[in-house]
């Protein structure tokens, strides 16, 4: 067991440790408070008696720009990647500074990076969701796991601490009716008529944009799309009924088969984002806070008013847990309730009838 003692300098007062490690060499560090320099001696001499021990210094040298080359080299393949993750870690760069030494990053630290990007607005101007901070956060975290597995930090600083994730509101109410769907697909005309058939595609499937958009030829066969890069990177069979099944003889008579993908604008693949299109038609219909992602909802709550069964459900979508997905997605409006109403009174009306029956037979 190492000693601790009391040091009084120019800039203040500190408390070192000093102890013998395994090796024989002869280790002092200074804390600023006595607890800090307990907790540490503590830890250390731990260590030494488990056989665990690593020197201190060791990790002194790396910073985060060296993590940062690290991680992205591990994992640029991910889908994930170029989409989010890569603006991520620009982000979280940028806060802390490619020189940062990794030891020096503390649990209190990622405690104000948090309150930073609560603080401040996004490119937009706007204020950050809950959803955006937890998403930085949680690469953040990713990315001080990996530097624990790479043998960069002894241990996760995020681990010190309680949970910095902030609640989020899962709850999506918004799913186009049956109205609004006619309304939005009269208009995609004219430069819009792409966004006809991919609207169509995406009702009927709930497939996600990215499965829609990337979609070729040779996966559909059988009366089946068959899906292989997908989100949860599990393959899946989506079953095509008439209407798709129309919309693709339709497309397949006006481009032949000329292309590998199905979805083309200007003899292109359309595999840009189609916002901008998306948001002109909405605005003409009359159709306000919708995404690209709603359709998806549309077309599973679609399904449940159908009746479809919920662990098929499960499967055509692509959920792996019913429970969580049921809730975000199965969403109740108006006519459900009104129906939900309709079945209770005429309940209660085949039970009064039974309790007059039953009166009846009694006063017999």
């Amino acid at each position: 067991m190492g000693s601790i003692r009391k040091y009084e300098g120019k800039r203040g007062v500190t408390w070192v440790i000093d102890y013998i490690s395994p090796d024989g060499k002869r280790i002092r560090q200074s804390f600023k408070t006595r607890k800090q320099a307990q907790a540490e001696l503590t830890a250390r001499d731990y260590t030494i008696q488990t056989g665990t021990y690593t020197d201190p210094r060791k990790y002194q040298k790396f910073t985060l720009g060296q993590l940062c080359e690290k991680y992205i080299a591990l994992y640029r393949p991910q889908r994930c990647y170029k989409s989010s993750k890569r603006h991520l870690i620009k982000q979280i760069r940028q806060y802390f500074g490619d020189d940062r030494l990794l030891i020096s990053i503390r649990y209190a630290e990622l405690a104000l990076y948090r309150a930073h990007l609560e603080q401040t607005s996004n490119k937009y101007g706007k204020p950050r969701k809950a959803a955006t901070i937890n998403r930085t956060l949680s690469c953040l975290r990713h990315m001080m796991t990996t530097a624990f597995e790479l043998d960069m930090m002894r241990q996760n600083p995020f681990d010190a601490g309680g949970r910095l994730h902030r609640k989020e509101n899962n709850v999506i109410l918004r799913f186009l009716s049956e109205d609004e769907i006619t309304r939005l697909l009269a208009q995609c005309t004219g430069n819009l008529v792409y966004l006809h058939d991919i609207i169509v595609c995406a009702i009927n499937t709930g497939m996600r944009k990215g499965e829609v958009l990337t979609l070729k030829w040779d996966q559909i066969r059988n009366g089946q799309i068959y899906l292989t890069d997908t989100k949860g990177q599990k393959p899946r069979e989506v079953p095509i009924n008439l209407d798709l099944e129309a919309l693709f003889k339709s497309i397949r008579k006006r481009s032949g088969l000329r292309y590998k993908h199905v979805f083309i604008y200007q003899g292109k693949p359309i595999t840009h984002n189609v916002r901008s299109g998306l948001r002109s038609a909405l605005k003409r219909a009359r159709i306000d806070l919708f995404r690209f992602h709603d359709l998806r909802h549309t077309a599973k709550t679609i399904a449940r008013k159908a009746g479809v069964d919920k662990n098929i459900r499960m499967v055509i979508f692509g959920h792996s847990d019913g429970s969580d997905m049921d809730a975000r997605y199965d969403i109740i409006d108006e006519q459900d309730l009104l129906n939900a109403v309709d079945q209770l009174e005429t309940y209660l009306e085949n039970v009064d009838q039974s309790v007059d029956q039953e009166t009846k037979k009694i006063k017999k």
